[in-house]
């Protein structure tokens, strides 16, 4: 997975609203990731449906992929939806490198709603510096280091 590059991570609320996105690419803008994040919720509330009301596991899998790029997407318990977007130039994803990457994403959410003073009514966009920095070290990774412990 060397050749593999986060491009965006992106954290939903459970009424479709952003609460975090991240745009790690240098060659597109942050309204394609917000564009992304937004159609991925589709796919996601098909897929969970499909699942029926209690999906049997919250890892989705590939979404859908563009021109240069993979979505996939998690959703957690609490109907919270997590989209990662990689570049896909020529390699292999493994299931299990993009489960790991989405646990170590999920435990970074639950440290900030373990935060007694984080506003659990999930209608305002996460800014906490400490989450904002344990995201950015998850994207800025290589994606050996982010998927692999």
């Amino acid at each position: 997975m060397s050749n593999i590059k986060i491009q965006s991570i992106a954290i939903i609320g459970k009424q479709n609203n952003p609460l975090y996105i991240k745009n790690f690419s240098k060659s597109h803008p942050d309204l394609k990731f917000h564009y992304i994040a937004h159609t991925s919720c589709d796919v996601i509330d098909e897929r969970a449906g499909a699942a029926g009301p209690e999906p049997a596991d919250t890892y989705l899998g590939l979404l859908y992929a563009l021109e240069d790029l993979a979505v996939y997407g998690y959703v957690t318990n609490t109907k919270v939806k997590f989209v990662v977007v990689l570049s896909i130039p020529d390699a292999v994803i493994k299931n299990t490198d993009m489960r790991n990457l989405f646990k170590k994403i999920h435990n970074v959410y639950i440290n900030q709603v373990c935060n007694p003073f984080y506003n659990l009514d999930g209608k305002k966009s996460i800014v906490s510096k400490k989450f904002v920095a344990s995201i950015d070290a998850i994207g800025s990774m290589s994606s050996d280091e982010a998927v692999n412990p």
